[in-house]
């Protein structure tokens, strides 16, 4: 993960925080325009997210509930005032990105595989987001209506021709999706976290909840074509996983839903 050092505190961070971070270097880590991401170097690290208000209201609330789980950071603070600001550990270790990982992509492979079909096997009871699927589909649909449609990011196995075509198949076939595991929602390499190829933590959670285990299959297939510029690692992800509940066919129906963001 890049990081750029900051030469002084963003004045509009919390006083409460500015003195939390007082004396140690800051860098920016941010990766997406929605919101700003700080790496504060202190004890063994801090990441602080900074968005619009209320916008990381969910975030934190699935960050620790993944916490409780053993399964992510710890949540130290979360401000929500003129902008909110979550402020938690760093989970050791590098996110799947990083060049030993991605220098060996068939272990990369089976061990994302392996952690993911672990993580939906977790006891759900008491996740904050119960009904995941519901939010998910509502979310499509309303993209659809308003002409937010988008595949240039899909390898052309999970493309579609037209939003009429997603569409189309979404509503025929999206009452196969249901809520049965606890979802990372954005299962991509930047957001798993190893320690020397130990699982230590996901990060980047806000997405999370009690949904379809094929919206995370998906972008866990997706992730190694994206990151390892190679189709060729979706099989094995699946058979990794373990066929016996990943479905391939489901990809498709899932896909229906992403291009509408």
């Amino acid at each position: 993960m890049k990081k750029t050092l900051l030469n002084q505190i963003p004045s509009e961070m919390p006083q409460d925080i500015r003195h939390f971070v007082s004396g140690a270097n800051i860098y920016d880590s941010s990766c997406s325009p929605e919101a700003r991401v700080y790496f504060i170097d202190k004890g063994n690290g801090y990441y602080l997210k900074c968005s619009g208000r209320g916008n990381l209201e969910r975030e934190a609330g699935m960050t620790k509930y993944f916490y409780s789980k053993e399964l992510g950071a710890e949540v130290l603070e979360y401000i929500s005032d003129d902008s909110d600001w979550l402020l938690t550990t760093a989970v050791i270790g590098e996110d799947c990105t990083h060049e030993r990982y991605l220098m060996n992509p068939k272990r990369l492979c089976d061990t994302i595989a392996y952690e993911l079909r672990k993580l939906h096997e977790t006891d759900y009871t008491n996740c904050p987001v119960t009904d995941r699927m519901t939010e998910y589909l509502t979310t499509a649909e309303k993209n659809y209506r308003t002409g937010n449609y988008d595949i240039s990011h899909f390898p052309d196995s999970f493309g579609y021709c037209s939003a009429n075509e997603a569409y189309a198949v979404l509503t025929a076939e999206k009452e196969a999706l249901r809520s049965k595991v606890l979802l990372h929602g954005d299962y991509c390499l930047p957001n798993i976290i190893l320690d020397n190829w130990k699982f230590s933590g996901f990060i980047d959670v806000g997405n999370g909840g009690v949904g379809d285990r094929h919206i995370d299959i998906f972008w866990g297939a997706w992730t190694l074509w994206f990151n390892l510029k190679t189709n060729k690692y979706c099989e094995r992800f699946l058979d990794a996983y373990g066929r016996d509940k990943a479905d391939e066919s489901m990809l498709k129906i899932v896909a229906a839903a992403e291009v509408f963001g």
